[in-house]
């Protein structure tokens, strides 16, 4: 593949519904273009994009693939991204490399809710985008119903380019609504010619002309009062005000095809061309780190190098590749270049254009272009590359936060080295994983979009490393406190020919108020009843003793211990036969004290549709939680906060997800402990006798 100017590129992330049928687009555009001889299929697990054992294994998308492509004298870089939500970072991770997208809509399922978060993501990004409505050959296809729902939803900037020309229930052809003129596919292919507009469609091709005339009238004021005076638009005029405001996201294309059959996908490849922008027009946004000054920047060639790494595929037998998107100059191989992030330096021996799974060596890389790095183990995903000297870092991408949460073990001890390792790339992979030590509870916990993604991991780490790990519902982090004050008398005496041990304490227990702090320690001993130097001693029991309550075996907080009288022996008194009484006062007297345990609560932020606020309302008050309030939020949506204890939270990502058709997202953070209803402290006490038999 040659190397292409910058004004010759266009970088386009394809998003969509899970199964729309994105990668069968993309595998027609590869066909179509000459990449492949023969088109392959998701269902035979041939595709380009989808490469990766998993993704054969399921049969959709799990990680983004770029499928670089030339058309007549540009080169579009397709990134094929994942459609379950669960995989949502690779997505975000596309669009951050961006400059364009194609929104993906099945013509027989219409608009759905990846339709709609693509939609989100795409103003998050301000990225010009247009849909394709694919799959017009299944005759249960309704191209009208999906424009006038995306009409419905999105408003008078959708405007379809294309209507359909179906002739006895067959997808036979098109008609280019900014040309007027008809388009039949030869013999089923990706061929057409131009014909005669049918008669039948004259009722639906006027309201679909009316719909793209508007949308261009609605870009100006000057095209508005033009429209309302009844004036002809000429094609130049509706091409030049649709070039300009595609781009700059106030009109949006539909157009229609066929991935399966490979039709539609030479027009659509052409829109890309003259609508969406090379990246010239795109700002990168980074920050100069010797001045502190936000900075925006556009891809310009002629200035020194200057990339950023946007995403990492790591492969235990092809190695690591870091993929870039270089934003200035020029990037050759052999070049030394310059993390400015960590501050080392490196050589970019050779460079990649990666297709799918195969990799494409090429001399250089010019500013828009993406390609990728070999084996270079100190570049991760969001680090900039520069000449060195250089102080400007580029934003990363900014994906999800992870808050499914499950332990993990390896099945066999001898593989926790292995699992570890395998984990560690993983995480240096998909941003959105995390992996926490609770050294508490003794589990070690991996975070992530949700329970399929990390399904996926687990079996991702039994493929790539033929070590296998188990998945579990984590502990949850209890604590233990008292609830009434108790004075108790604590004595250790030991005899065992010579010197013996003795300790004897007076203690009182009570809360202290402060459920951060274990324990508060006190001393109000009068006349010398135990030497100020056990003092130390009286104060490390009670320090060792909160470690573990009583009740279920969890650390104590909240606790205030006052020394206030003892006896001592002046040759069998140590330092240990204190600690040792204070440990045996704290035993008795923190059971005395009305013990009671603890659970941890989060504050939750749930975002969902106006009209399935009443359900997560219902589901939120089963879970044990209390609403605090609703907030309205753009887009028909409402934000439920609420305080929801930390058992009740698990697997909510997939009954959220079931309960709001995929719409529904949620965070939350710790706030604070409360007392445990007793119906639940019986469980966790029962639970703790059971794990130590």
């Amino acid at each position: 593949m040659k190397v292409y100017e910058t004004g010759n590129i266009r970088n386009v992330v394809v998003m969509g519904h899970g199964g729309c049928g994105k990668t069968t687009l993309v595998e027609a555009i590869a066909y179509q273009t000459g990449i492949t001889a023969r088109m392959g299929k998701v269902t035979d697990g041939n595709t380009i994009s989808d490469y990766d054992k998993e993704e054969q294994k399921r049969q959709f998308s799990i990680s983004t693939s770029v499928v670089p492509v030339e058309f007549e004298d540009i080169k579009i870089n397709f990134l094929d991204t994942p459609g379950y939500f669960d995989f949502v970072g690779e997505v975000e991770e596309a669009c951050h490399a961006a400059g364009a997208a194609v929104i993906v809509i099945n013509g027989k399922s219409g608009v759905e809710v990846g339709t709609l978060k693509a939609w989100e993501l795409c103003e998050k990004y301000k990225l010009p985008r247009l849909f394709f409505v694919t799959g017009m050959d299944d005759d249960q296809a309704s191209y009208r119903k999906i424009v006038l729902e995306l009409n419905d939803r999105f408003g008078r900037k959708v405007a379809p380019f294309h209507v359909p020309i179906r002739e006895n229930e067959k997808f036979v052809g098109f008609v280019n609504v900014v040309k007027m003129k008809g388009r039949r596919f030869i013999n089923d292919t990706s061929e057409y010619e131009e014909c005669d507009i049918p008669d039948y469609m004259d009722k639906h091709l006027n309201i679909s002309r009316d719909a793209l005339v508007e949308a261009v009238a609605d870009t100006s004021e000057e095209l508005m009062e033009r429209y309302f005076a009844g004036e002809e638009f000429t094609y130049e005029e509706v091409s030049t005000a649709l070039r300009t405001h595609v781009m700059d996201c106030q009109i949006v294309p539909v157009l229609v095809g066929s991935g399966v059959h490979n039709q539609g996908t030479s027009m659509l490849m052409n829109v890309i061309k003259k609508y969406f922008p090379s990246p010239e027009y795109t700002i990168n946004h980074g920050k100069e780190t010797s001045t502190g000054e936000l900075v925006m920047v556009k891809c310009d060639q002629n200035k020194h190098l200057s990339a950023k790494v946007f995403k990492t595929v790591v492969d235990p037998f092809i190695g690591k590749y870091s993929l870039i998107k270089v934003v200035t100059g020029t990037l050759k191989a052999g070049d030394g270049i310059y993390n400015v992030n960590k501050g080392t330096e490196d050589r970019a021996s050779k460079l990649y254009l990666l297709r799918g799974k195969e990799t494409i060596e090429v001399p250089e890389l010019r500013a828009g272009d993406i390609g990728a790095l070999a084996k270079i183990e100190k570049i991760s995903t969001g680090d900039t590359i520069s000449t060195k000297g250089a102080t400007l870092i580029y934003d990363g991408p900014q994906v999800s936060k992870p808050y499914t949460c499950k332990a993990y073990r390896a099945k066999n001890k001898s593989d926790e080295d292995k699992i570890n390792g395998a984990l560690a790339r993983m995480v240096e992979e998909d941003q959105t994983l995390r992996l926490e030590n609770d050294v508490e509870n003794h589990q070690t916990l991996i975070y992530g979009i949700g329970d399929q993604q990390l399904d996926v991991v687990a079996s991702r780490i039994l493929n790539r490393y033929k070590v296998e790990i188990e998945l579990y519902r984590p502990k949850v982090a209890y604590r233990e406190t008292l609830r009434k004050k108790v004075q108790v008398q604590g004595k250790y005496k030991k005899q065992t020919g010579g010197s013996g041990q003795y300790g004897d304490v007076h203690m009182v227990f009570e809360p202290s108020g402060d459920l951060d702090t274990p324990y508060v320690f006190e001393e109000k001993v009068v006349g010398g009843a135990v030497p100020k130097n056990y003092f130390p001693a009286v104060e490390k029991g009670i320090q060792e003793s909160v470690l573990k309550g009583t009740l279920a075996g969890y650390p104590v907080v909240g606790l205030k211990a006052t020394l206030v009288d003892g006896s001592y022996h002046p040759v069998d008194s140590s330092e240990l036969a204190f600690k040792m009484a204070a440990i045996l006062a704290y035993k008795k007297g923190f059971a005395e004290a009305n013990p009671t345990i603890l659970e941890p609560i989060v504050s939750v932020s749930i975002t969902v549709p106006d009209e399935l606020v009443g359900d997560v309302m219902g589901d939120l008050n089963k879970r044990r939680g209390r609403v605090l309030g609703m907030d309205h939020v753009a887009g028909g949506k409402q934000m439920v906060t609420a305080d929801v204890p930390m058992a009740e939270m698990y697997g909510y990502s997939t009954d959220l997800r079931a309960m709001s058709g995929g719409m529904g997202e949620f965070s939350y953070e710790f706030a604070r402990y409360e007392q445990a209803p007793q119906d639940v402290q019986k469980k966790i006490i029962e639970a703790a006798e059971k794990e130590e038999q």
